[in-house]
């Protein structure tokens, strides 16, 4: 199968278009003069969901709410608040909701703790049937089962019953 070089570089140039599309979503007029408050939004920006877009931050996202809270972010920042107030407040208007990474809080506890005791549980589960299938392997296994004198009765019957039809066939 021989495929066109032009359609490589397309594939190419689709890819990092891609890539650049979440640089774009942070407008030039948002931008603050001052770098470190700057550097401070843009992380808080990936901390917080587009509550339009919903799986991806307000630094990501290109729809007009996004772009408020990114503004309503630097806002807070310029008037001296500090990351955890920003967030607070946001949290206070909007909820847990809009933060990607939500709080361990006992609102939240079954979404971080429901995943490792489930882990731990179904490894405890398979690490219990392993065991018990080798403790049963291991029992079966020496001939040591003992029969029941009625079992004993029915498997000598079938044995005879058995060798009568053999020899019948042989003759």
């Amino acid at each position: 199968m021989n495929i066109p070089v032009w359609w490589w570089r397309t594939l190419v140039l689709a890819i990092a278009l891609m890539n650049a599309l979440p640089a774009l979503a942070v407008q030039p007029d948002e931008m603050l003069p001052d770098p470190k408050l700057e550097a401070r939004a843009r992380t808080l920006s990936r901390e917080l969901r587009c509550m339009v877009c919903q799986n991806q931050s307000i630094d990501d996202s290109d729809a007009p709410l996004a772009r408020d809270l990114r503004i309503l972010v630097r806002e807070r920042l310029k008037a001296g608040d500090s990351d955890a107030q920003v967030l607070d407040f946001l949290v206070a208007r909007y909820g847990e909701f809009v933060l990607l990474k939500p709080r361990l809080t006992r609102h939240t506890a079954v979404l971080w703790l429901g995943p490792p005791v489930l882990l731990v549980g179904g490894g405890l589960a398979l690490f219990l049937f392993a065991r018990r299938k080798r403790a049963s392997a291991s029992a079966g296994s020496d001939g040591s089962a003992e029969l029941t004198p009625g079992e004993e009765t029915r498997l000598a019957e079938l044995l005879d019953k058995s060798r009568r039809s053999q020899d019948l066939n042989s003759h």
